[in-house]
Order: structure tokens, then sequence, then C-alpha cells
């Protein structure tokens, strides 16, 4: 909770005065970038007369959190800390917030309107707004901050109560100017995304949508190509946890214009979906530059289809399945096609519950051991849990990547007993590979 305002304290203490002004900045500018400023500079302005000047500049109140309650409380509770945190802000705001660049918003139910008119009136440098567990935010809200604040280029709106009408109303006003937004699926999200497809934000690079606490089972139809059309500058694109497939686009498929600049897709589910190979296609034919590939929950992603991509420098490979269906074929080969292709860049390879069998993953580890150049390999981490990954294969695996750092090997049943756990930092790490190779059988 955010401190009343406190005047200038009494006379000096003494030794709080001798410190130099711009080395207690830098001191509590450290504090507040770990921490935040709440409540930290509110107790620190108490100290001192130094203290109370160095805590009042602008400068240090650029990112903050509020929240009148935890979440839980009776209403009548909540109604009256958030009315106490209003009060509190109605001075703080002009006196302190001058500066500020990001705000979160927790647990704001009945005075979400009066905060952000004061964020409006004050705040003009605000860049970031993220209002989680928030109710009652409007139209007429959104869009006057969206006016007050010229540089605001980022909206998390996830997990709070926001009309459909009110997030395109603000994109419509802000929409040349956005960079990131954050969503979280409901029945009303397909009115989001027709602004986007609508071009209302040109520029935007970050796209996340996932499901709340109340999955929905309707599937989301995302008009892949349109969707290219309206975000060409899209970098990253989340779809958190969904049930979605692409909007069919009849008999001839017209291929988009891609994503070109996009850098991390994430598709990952704790469900199976209805991702293919032909869906994957369609989202990543013309992205080159992409570094990070999350199709965790995936199974109907084949090795051959991710093959086919023309990105060539992937770094962060994550295939897990977790939780899936034991009537679903997963395929035994073809692990060796993802290795050998980008052997040479990743940093992060998972394949945990995946299907291929001993031989299949030996071959595909085995392209560790002969990057390019002689060079060692990159990769640090890598997940084998519940694979049929056996002892020599990982131990050829520890000795080529003298950077691994983090190792699972849970519930892969081809190793001995007590060598099945995760292993994180290099000395667990080359634990396992001594235990492994005293437990192989000698070649003599």
């Amino acid at each position: 909770m955010a401190p009343a305002p406190e005047p200038p304290p009494g006379p000096d203490p003494g030794w709080g005065d001798r410190i130099p002004l711009e080395i207690l900045l830098q001191i509590f500018g450290l504090l507040v970038a770990a921490d935040g400023p709440v409540p930290f500079l509110g107790r620190a302005a108490r100290v001192c007369r130094r203290w109370h000047q160095a805590a009042s500049q602008p400068a240090l109140w650029h990112t903050v959190t509020l929240s009148p309650s935890p979440a839980g409380r009776l209403a009548k509770s909540e109604a009256k800390a958030e009315k106490k945190l209003l009060a509190s802000l109605e001075w703080l705001m002009p006196n302190r917030f001058s500066q500020l660049q990001r705000l979160t918003l927790i647990h704001w139910k009945s005075q979400v309107h009066p905060v952000l008119k004061l964020v409006s009136e004050s705040c003009p440098r605000l860049t970031f707004l993220k209002l989680s567990d928030c109710h009652g935010v409007t139209s007429d809200t959104l869009i006057m901050l969206a006016k007050a604040c010229p540089q605001l280029h980022s909206l998390d709106i996830q997990h709070s109560m926001v009309e459909s009408t009110a997030v395109v109303s603000f994109l419509e006003e802000a929409g040349p100017r956005m960079r990131k937004l954050w969503l979280t699926y409901s029945s009303q999200t397909t009115a989001i995304l027709g602004a986007l497809l609508g071009s209302c934000c040109p520029q935007l690079q970050v796209l996340e949508v996932s499901t709340g606490i109340n999955r929905s089972s309707t599937p989301l139809q995302l008009p892949v190509e349109g969707l290219q059309k309206g975000c060409p500058q899209l970098q990253v694109l989340r779809l958190l946890n969904l049930m979605w497939l692409p909007k069919p686009s009849g008999r001839v498929v017209t291929p988009g214009p891609g994503f070109p600049s996009l850098e991390e897709l994430c598709l990952a589910g704790s469900t199976c979906n209805f991702v293919s190979n032909e869906a994957l296609g369609r989202l990543l034919h013309g992205s080159p530059n992409l570094r990070l590939l999350d199709l965790r929950g995936c199974a109907r992603i084949t090795p051959a289809g991710l093959h086919d991509l023309p990105c060539q420098e992937l770094e962060q490979l994550h295939l897990g399945l977790y939780g899936t269906s034991d009537r679903l074929t997963l395929a035994k080969e073809g692990s060796h096609l993802l290795t050998q292709k980008w052997c040479h860049t990743l940093r992060e390879l998972d394949l945990s519950g995946q299907g291929f069998s001993e031989k299949d993953l030996e071959q595909a580890l085995a392209a560790f051991s002969a990057t390019r150049g002689g060079s060692h390999p990159a990769l640090c981490s890598v997940n084998l849990r519940g694979t049929r990954v056996t002892p020599s294969t990982v131990s050829s695996v520890i000795s080529s990547c003298p950077g691994l750092l983090y190792l699972n090997l849970e519930s892969c049943r081809c190793l001995p007993r007590g060598l099945k756990r995760a292993y994180r930092g290099q000395e667990e790490v080359q634990w396992c590979l001594e235990q492994l190779l005293t437990s192989l059988p000698s070649s003599s």
C-alpha cells in the first residue's frame, strides 16, 4: 500500500545528512529497482531532511505497483481500503508521479476510474499499464488515458473484467503507437482480434492471449493470414493454454505475408490441441529470425514439420508433452532432424514425454558432439524427462557440452535407479556424468 504523504522531518539526526545527495540517489535507485518505491521511499523520507529530499525525487517513482488490499477480503473492507489508498494518491500523483512510466493496479474493484483519472492528470510519461484482477474499466476510462498519455504503448489487462468495447475503443485511439498487448481469452476476444486484423495496431510487437481460471471450451479460430497483414511488425506471439485452430482459408490456401520479424512463438498448453504441421507452417513460413519456439503439448507436430521451417538459428526449442493422452500415437523416429538442423545454435532443448526410441535419441543427441568448426555446442539446458534415453547417450551429451547447467532425467526408464532426477548447476551435471561412467559396462 502506498504511504500517506509525510511532512519533512524535524531536527536532523546528523549522520544521514552527511551522505551526498547524488550517492543517496544511487543507493535509493538500486533499492527501488529491486523492490519498487513502495513502501521503501515513504519510510526513507522519515529518516532525516536529506533522505526526505532524495526520496521525493520523481525520477525514483518511475515504476509503481498499487494494491489496496490482498484478494479475498470482504467487500466492505476492500472498498474501505481502496478509498483510503485513493486519498493518499490524490497527494502522491501530482507530487511524486510526474515521471511515472510503468503502473500496475492489482485487486481494484470500485475505484479504478478515479485512480486512472489521477494518472491521466499527473503522469504524461506513462508507457505501460497493467490491470490485474480489476473491475469497472470502461471505454471512457481507457480513452481518457490514451489521450492524456501520448507515450502509452503497452497494455496488460489479463485476468481483469474489461469489456471488449472498451479495449477496441482504446486501440482505435492509441493503436498507431501500441507495441505490446496482453489479453485473457474469452468470448469477447474475437472483437479485439478483429480490431487488430483491421490494422489498428500496425506497430504491435508483442501479443499474448492466455486462458483465465474459467477456461473456455470454445476453440479460438485465428485468422492467421489476416493477423500477419494487420500486425506485420510482430516479434512475440504467445497463445497460452488455448484451444485454437487456424481459420479455414478455403480450398486454395493463399500464403500470407508471414511474420518476418517474429523471434518468439509460444503455443504451449497443458492439454493436447489442434496445432498441426500445416498450421505451424502457415504461421512461420516467413519467419527466418525465430529464436524461441515453444510447442509444449502440441502432440500433432512432427520432426519433419519442424525441419521444414525457414528459421536456421533457433536457440530454444520446447517440445515437452505433459499429461498427454495414452491414445495418442507419438513419433518414434525423426528427432535427429531437429538437432542436426539446430545443434550449432540451440541453448535449450525440451523433449520430455516424447516417444522417440533409444537409437533415435542416440542419433539425435550425437549431433552435439560434431558442431561446426570444432567449437563447443551452446547447449546449456536439456529436458529428457520420461524419454527412453540411455546412459551412454546421456554421458555423450554431458561430455560434448561443457556449458550444460540443467539436465532433467526424471522418469527415464533406461537409466539406473538413483540417477533419475533433475540436475542443476555444473557440479551436479558433472557428478551425474561420473556416476554414469562407472555404471557403463567396460568395452573390454
